[in-house]
């Protein structure tokens, strides 16, 4: 059956001329009449240009009849490219492998291939670029105060400071393992542990900690923090078993000191430096406190005793020397008589007569 078909081309447009499913030409704007038999199929394909990207289901076909001329640029990407778009100097979106095109009459089109085996995209719009990633890129974010390790299918690829990163999927497994570089803490509590009397006490503590070697830190141990924890609690039970009970009280610092040297020796093979070790309490069982107490408290008991003691005999000492002294002298006994009448004068009436002999044995009459 004939048909015969009128199609306008507008100004911002172009037409794909298709004769059996084959393309023909690429027409411009205008008014066309097409005839169509069924032996030769025509139809007519109208693209608007001010839709910068050619979405058509032939693009393959059209690309290959190389028709588009000045007005289009296309793009054959590899399995390993992709290409950015800018459209009027705005990023527009990544492209995958395959055949992309483009209008140019009516937009500033700027597209930029990138090699994707080189995985790590760095760029200067990488923030503008990630806010288009489709699926493509891989993002990942390192915090202040961390590095980060980035792997690729099990090697490490770089290693990385804090930022922004990104890197091209579909090119073999990535994974990042972020790891704080700061000051760390690290809680050793209730620690159950038996002295060398065979007391048994618990104890808390605190290491502080920095990762100094990132890579080691992921690579040694399952989880770094828990290994530095265990390495604790041995350490504390050595430097707890071998010491009494009277010893661990009088010389904590002097276990912290072998706690700390022993730390320091096995943190390092997990890429960590202990820096600091301390003991924040020590808690005994209610039964202990309570004969420590006694203890405490006879020994005080004991000490108080004992100072009241030596005061006393050294007041005895002080007195007997005294009374030495005013043996010897008789006027400083006259002199030390009249001090006690004045203090017995200063609360009463006293009547007093002196003779030639002692004051004290010339007091006749004391009233009130």
């Amino acid at each position: 059956m004939m048909s015969i078909n009128r199609i306008t081309i507008r100004s911002h447009e172009r037409g794909v001329e298709f004769c059996n499913d084959e393309v023909v030409r690429l027409l411009g704007p205008g008014v066309y009449w097409r005839w169509s038999l069924p032996w030769r199929r025509v139809h007519v394909d109208v693209l608007s240009m001010r839709l910068p990207m050619i979405g058509h289901a032939s693009l393959d076909l059209i690309a290959r009849a190389n028709i588009l001329g000045p007005d289009a640029t296309v793009v054959e990407l590899a399995q390993h490219e992709r290409a950015l778009v800018w459209i009027d100097g705005v990023f527009d979106r990544i492209l995958g492998p395959g055949r992309h095109a483009y209008w140019t009459a009516f937009c500033k089109i700027r597209i930029e291939i990138i090699d994707a085996r080189n995985l790590a995209l760095v760029h200067a719009d990488l923030p503008a670029i990630l806010k288009k990633n489709t699926g493509m890129l891989e993002a990942y974010s390192v915090p202040h105060g961390s590095e980060g390790l980035v792997y690729h299918n099990g090697v490490l690829l770089q290693t990385v400071a804090a930022g922004q990163y990104a890197y091209w999927k579909d090119m073999g497994e990535l994974r990042l393992y972020t790891v704080d570089t700061r000051e760390g803490v690290l809680d050793v509590a209730g620690q159950e542990l038996m002295t060398a009397d065979k007391v048994t006490l618990r104890l808390n503590a605190i290491a502080v900690y920095r990762v100094t070697n990132t890579r080691t830190a992921v690579t040694q141990t399952l989880d770094f923090k828990q290994a530095l924890y265990r390495e604790a609690q041995l350490a504390l039970r050595a430097a707890i078993g071998t010491r009494s009970l009277d010893q661990l009280l009088a010389g904590k610092d002097a276990v912290v000191r072998d706690v700390e040297a022993v730390l320091s020796g096995v943190a390092s093979a997990f890429g960590l430096t202990v820096s600091g070790f301390g003991i924040r309490d020590v808690v005994l069982p209610g039964d202990m406190k309570e004969l420590l107490n006694k203890v405490i408290e006879a020994e005080k008991a004991a000490e108080a005793s004992l100072i009241m003691r030596r005061e006393e005999t050294a007041a005895m000492r002080s007195q007997a020397n005294t009374a030495r002294l005013l043996e010897n002298n008789p006027t400083l006994m006259r002199l030390k008589e009249l001090e006690v009448i004045e203090k017995i004068a200063s609360n009463g009436k006293l009547s007093v007569m002196v003779g030639d002999k002692g004051l004290s044995e010339r007091l006749l009459h004391l009233v009130d």
